[in-house]
């Protein structure tokens, strides 16, 4: 790209040179890259606690012989998911341990199974829509980035050809600044979307494995319910 313009310009004067339009196409572009690896730093960081909190967490929930016992440590693990899940669980289940106790000999028991596991449904589509908060900001950078700079390569063309017709030459000297601003403008969307799809592909098997991990947890609880208080 360099070898289109002459040595003394490098691609800061280039940017420098470019045309308004073309600026505003890279400024955009730079605000999209920006903010997608801040992002990235943000749910990299999350998922990090997220991971660790759960990995304590269920540590607590299987060595335990009593729900109380892991309510009292849940504030512990803020950024785990299965909290969520078991704080709702565990409320439901007092609920209708107080409620609807049908037990005989002293032995209470719950009055329906399914009201729970709607309970923890609820708490993992609320636990899932944190983990995905801001997602789309990787799919919407990936799907726009190129076409804005596409919009940036157009423009770069036009400006060439312009300047062919006002010099009435074809030299590389006259093309040279509008074909490489044109190229420029198509290398800041593909910085700016090359990041965004593997950010998103990444974060997305990640919150899939997460969610996963809730089901199993929630299966889990519902197991231990059913064992001991149906």
């Amino acid at each position: 790209m360099l070898l289109l313009v002459p040595p003394s310009q490098d691609l800061l004067s280039l940017v420098l040179q470019a045309s308004l339009v073309s600026k505003m196409v890279m400024l955009a572009l730079l605000v999209f890259s920006i903010a997608c690896w801040v992002l990235i730093g943000q749910k990299h960081l999350l998922l990090k606690k997220t991971h660790r909190d759960t990995a304590h967490f269920l540590s607590v929930f299987r060595n335990s012989v009593r729900f109380s016992e892991v309510k009292s440590v849940c504030d512990r693990y803020p950024f785990s998911p299965q909290v969520g899940l078991f704080q709702a669980g565990f409320s439901e289940l007092n609920f209708q341990l107080k409620h609807y106790n049908t037990g005989v000999s002293g032995q209470p028991k719950v009055k329906s199974l399914e009201s729970i596991n709607r309970v923890l449904q609820r708490a993992s589509f609320v636990e899932l829509s944190k983990l995905e908060k801001n997602l789309t900001v990787f799919a919407t950078t990936a799907a726009v980035a190129p076409f804005v700079g596409l919009l940036g390569t157009v423009w770069g063309i036009i400006e060439a050809f312009r300047g062919i017709g006002e010099a009435k030459s074809a030299s590389l000297a006259v093309v040279a600044p509008g074909i490489a601003e044109a190229l420029i403008a198509t290398a800041f969307g593909l910085f700016a979307a090359i990041p965004a799809v593997m950010a998103y592909n990444y974060f997305t098997s990640k919150i899939r494995a997460a969610s996963a991990s809730m089901e199993d947890f929630s299966l889990e609880f519902l197991g231990i319910v059913e064992k001991n208080f149906t």
